[in-house]
C-alpha cells in the first residue's frame, strides 16, 4: 500500500490560511473552494495533510486557542499590575471597530454563536477553547486580589466568569456597529466593578 506523494508545502502557512478563512466567514459558510483558495492546496493535498472541512476546522481552533493562551499570558506576564493586564485587554477588543470596517471578534466566540450546542463536536472545540482562555483570566484575578487591587468580594472563578461574559458582550456590540467611544466607556464601568 502506497502513502501517497510526501507533503510539498508547509502545513503550517496553510492552516493559517484555513484558520482565516475560518474566522473571516464562519464554519458554515466557508466553502471547500473557499478553503482550497485560501490554502492554495489542490483537494486531495488538503484531504491527506488534514481530514475533511470539520477536521481542519478543529485544527483551527485549536491553533486560535493556542495563539490567544499564548498572547493572554504574555500580556499579563509583560503588565505592571492585574488591573492594567484586564483593563488593556478590554480596551483592545472594545477598540476593534477602530482597526476594521469589518470586525471578525473571537473565532471561539463566533462559533459559540453560529453553531452553539447543535454539533456536539463543536461544543467541545467552544467549551474547551473559552476554559483555557477563562484560566489566564482567572490567575490575573487571583493576582488582583492578593495585590488589594481587587475585591474578594467574590471568588476569581466567579469574576473570571464575570469578564469572560464581558468579553463576549464587547465583542458583540464591536460586531453590531456601536461606536468605539461607547464601547469604551463600558470598559470603565467593567473595570469599577472589580475593585
Amino acid at each position: 500500500m502506497t502513502t501517497g506523494r510526501p507533503i510539498q508545502f508547509d502545513p503550517d502557512v496553510a492552516l493559517g490560511a484555513a484558520m482565516q478563512a475560518f474566522w473571516h466567514k464562519g464554519y458554515e459558510a466557508t466553502s471547500l473552494n473557499e478553503l482550497l483558495e485560501a490554502t492554495r492546496l489542490s483537494k486531495s493535498s488538503l484531504y491527506q495533510a488534514f481530514g475533511g472541512k470539520q477536521e481542519i476546522f478543529g485544527r483551527c481552533i485549536s491553533r486560535y486557542t493556542d495563539q490567544m493562551v499564548a498572547q493572554l499570558r504574555e500580556r499579563l506576564q509583560a503588565s505592571e499590575s492585574a488591573v492594567d493586564f484586564i483593563r488593556t485587554t478590554l480596551i483592545d477588543v472594545a477598540s476593534e471597530g477602530k482597526r476594521s470596517d469589518t470586525p471578525q471578534g473571537c473565532l471561539i466566540m463566533n462559533t459559540a454563536a453560529e453553531i452553539g450546542q447543535r454539533d456536539p463536536q463543536f461544543a467541545q472545540w467552544v467549551e474547551h477553547g473559552l476554559a483555557r482562555i477563562r484560566v489566564v483570566f482567572e490567575s490575573a484575578v487571583t493576582i488582583g486580589q492578593h495585590s488589594g487591587e481587587l475585591s474578594l468580594a467574590l471568588p476569581a472563578p466567579v469574576v473570571a466568569d464575570y469578564l469572560m461574559s464581558s468579553i463576549a458582550g464587547l465583542r458583540t456590540m464591536v460586531k453590531a456597529g456601536t461606536k468605539p467611544r461607547a464601547v469604551l466607556k463600558i470598559v470603565d464601568v467593567i473595570v469599577s466593578a472589580l475593585r
